[in-house]
């Protein structure tokens, strides 16, 4: 299975895209050993629409034109569920033991996405309730995926506290 990131919107230069390397970095790593490819940052301009709905619709179009023919499609929604890292992991292992070809994780651009990718979506995410800079959520996707690939490896980076 291949990984990869669609995000609307440029990550400029320094810290957040510095993390965002090196959680890549680790991801292709550790992905080789469970027959995880990737992941593949992809970033997609923004709209220039005048209309809401209009600068939705084009940039969803854009991110389902970047996923491969039956891949996942995992948004990142401030109406989604948030899910334990655990049942992250174990959906990622599912896919993955399913044969799915990509799992494409979706940040769309400062109007959220449009509600066509929320219903195609196959799984919609939250980080919580609070309203987080573009950038940070980013690292937070790759940091999840690294972390997913620690828990299906059993690596010991992901702790329970117990």
């Amino acid at each position: 299975m291949r990984l990869a990131v669609i995000a609307v919107g440029r990550l400029k230069g320094g810290p957040e895209r510095d993390l965002v390397e090196r959680y890549r970095a680790r991801i292709e790593g550790i992905g080789r050993g469970l027959g995880i490819a990737g992941p593949d940052l992809v970033e997609l301009p923004e709209s220039r629409a005048r209309r809401v709905d209009d600068r939705q619709a084009e940039e969803g179009a854009g991110i389902l034109a970047r996923a491969a023919s039956g891949a996942r499609l995992v948004a990142f929604d401030e109406r989604g569920r948030s899910p334990t890292s655990e049942a992250f992991a174990d959906t990622t292992r599912r896919w993955r033991d399913e044969g799915v070809p990509m799992l494409a994780c979706c940040l769309g651009g400062p109007d959220g996405f449009a509600e066509d990718i929320r219903k195609k979506a196959d799984l919609l995410v939250s980080f919580g309730a609070l309203t987080l800079p573009h950038q940070l959520a980013r690292v937070l996707v790759v940091e999840q995926l690294y972390r997913a690939l620690t828990i299906i490896a059993g690596h010991p980076y992901h702790r329970t506290g117990e």
